[in-house]
């Protein structure tokens, strides 16, 4: 599991960071970890989801930018 402090996290894609969170999910649900790495995992998966979170806003923003300033809106009205 990469250190959830690195600057990599920084770096991570909408997909890579999804992905892992899917891995962090599917260890935690699976069990058998100690009580200290299901609390790791649990933290690490909270920064990921931070991260998807965060890339999901910008898309939006971006959607919204993009809405706010298309030409073919005023035809519509």
């Amino acid at each position: 599991m990469p250190d959830s402090q690195g600057p990599s996290d920084e770096k991570l894609s909408y997909e890579e960071a999804r992905e892992e969170l899917v891995d962090v999910v599917r260890r935690l649900e699976a069990g058998g970890t100690t009580l200290e790495e299901s609390l790791a995992l649990w933290e690490r998966g909270e920064k990921l989801a931070t991260i998807c979170q965060e890339w999901l806003d910008g898309a939006r923003k971006k959607l919204d930018a993009a809405i706010a300033t298309d030409p073919q809106d005023s035809d519509r009205e």
